[in-house]
């Protein structure tokens, strides 16, 4: 098989693994987002789920957006407007970019003071919206592991996730259980008839703990970074806001005469009757390819409709009439 097929293969099954965990479990999933902290983007989670917690609903009514980060850690509060260069510890360009994502999203308003603008929430952020996180490892074929055993050590050494599992589509043995770390959960998933079995549950990792991250390796060399537990509740924070706002349908139907979509909302060709990766298979090279709509799915009532997250939020900056008077 080649890296095309294989890549093309694990993007068919990482799909209908998510499709499968939302109609089996009320929980909010991304897709491909970064779940390293000291070194962003060398560790990439395939899932990435969130469980949802205590105050979940008021996280809900907010905004289906991501809230980033730098505005949830910034001195912005609720009621008294601040003016927005004082109130982030980054750079100016940074900044800046929290504010407008912020305003996009609800979660800060704005007003003007002569030539200078100032920034308040329009309501205090719910710390306790999710419970935990799970990350999950995509890994069809186990004959071709490529990197999956430092990957997963790295996962469990950091410990930013509660529970760290294992999908894949082939038969278990006691010898590729032997080669994974302990803690490590195993599922064995069939995309095509979506039977999901566990083959050894996860171990929960101490995410209040110290953690230890692989920053880089080289010959004889291996640079790690301790990770403190305030940086971690940090880093999870932003993991579950990133997963809230991304989902996992990222992708762009084709526009082809030949392109459908399942009933969930993944991509399918009618031409090859199977599931494609439009970003790999659906370009100028495909000899299959016709002009065409691209099928009408609306993946956000989709996901509004099977999972916990919700599209059209209350919104809250409503709520916050009357604050002027504070200023």
């Amino acid at each position: 098989m080649s890296v095309s097929d294989d890549r093309t293969r694990e993007f068919a099954f990482e799909v209908a693994l998510c499709a499968h965990l939302e109609s089996d479990e009320e929980w909010v999933l991304g897709r491909q987002l970064g779940s390293a902290v000291v070194a962003p983007g060398r560790r990439i989670a395939d899932i990435c789920a969130v469980v949802p917690g205590p105050r979940f609903d008021e996280r809900t009514a907010i905004t289906a957006d991501a809230i980033p980060g730098r505005a949830i850690e910034s001195d912005v509060g609720v009621g008294r407007a601040v003016y927005w260069r004082d109130a982030f510890d980054c750079s100016p360009e940074a900044a800046r970019t929290a504010v407008e994502r912020a305003v996009e999203s609800g979660f800060f308003e704005r007003e003007r003071r002569g030539a200078r603008e100032y920034v308040r929430r329009t309501t205090h952020y719910p710390t306790e919206w999710f419970s935990g996180l799970v990350g999950i490892e995509n890994k069809p074929d186990l004959d071709a592991p490529g990197a999956l055993e430092r990957q997963l050590r790295t996962d469990v050494s950091l410990g930013l996730f509660d529970r760290v599992v294992l999908a894949t589509e082939s038969y278990v043995t006691r010898a590729h259980l032997n080669r994974l770390p302990e803690e490590v959960g195993v599922w064995r998933f069939d995309p095509e008839t979506g039977d999901r079995t566990v083959r050894r549950e996860a171990t929960p990792l101490p995410t209040d703990r110290p953690g230890v991250e692989l920053v880089a390796e080289r010959p004889l060399r291996t640079d790690v970074a301790v990770v403190s537990p305030d940086e971690k509740a940090r880093a999870r924070r932003r993991v579950a806001e990133r997963a809230y706002g991304k989902g996992w349908r990222t992708y762009d139907l084709p526009s082809c005469v030949h392109a459908d979509a399942t009933a969930d909302g993944r991509p399918r060709c009618s031409e090859f009757d199977r599931i494609v990766d439009p970003s790999r298979e659906c370009g100028a090279d495909c000899a299959a390819r016709e002009d065409g709509d691209a099928p009408d799915v609306d993946a956000a009532a989709l996901r509004d409709a099977r999972t916990p997250w919700v599209a059209d939020a209350e919104g809250v900056a409503r709520r916050q009439s009357g604050l002027d008077r504070f200023v």
